[in-house]
């Protein structure tokens, strides 16, 4: 089962620690308005993990999941 995403967690993260996601993305080949994208449809989408597609998928795990994780 997928853990719940903490949508004031995810919301801080996307309006105030922007430059957390475009460090985390810096020479990935990734852009940070890609990462904040899928963390805007997962606010929007209440946190539901099994709406996002694939691609959007390995971007949650990769970028979102772990800074969501150090706080």
């Amino acid at each position: 089962m997928e853990v719940e995403v903490d949508l004031r967690q995810l919301r801080n993260l996307i309006s105030k620690r922007r430059n957390e996601i475009e460090q985390s993305v810096e020479g990935t080949g990734y852009l940070a308005k890609t990462v904040i994208g899928v963390g805007t449809f997962l606010l929007d989408n209440e946190g539901d993990v099994t709406l996002l597609s694939a691609k959007q998928r390995a971007t949650y795990e990769k970028f979102l999941k772990p800074l969501l994780a150090s706080r």
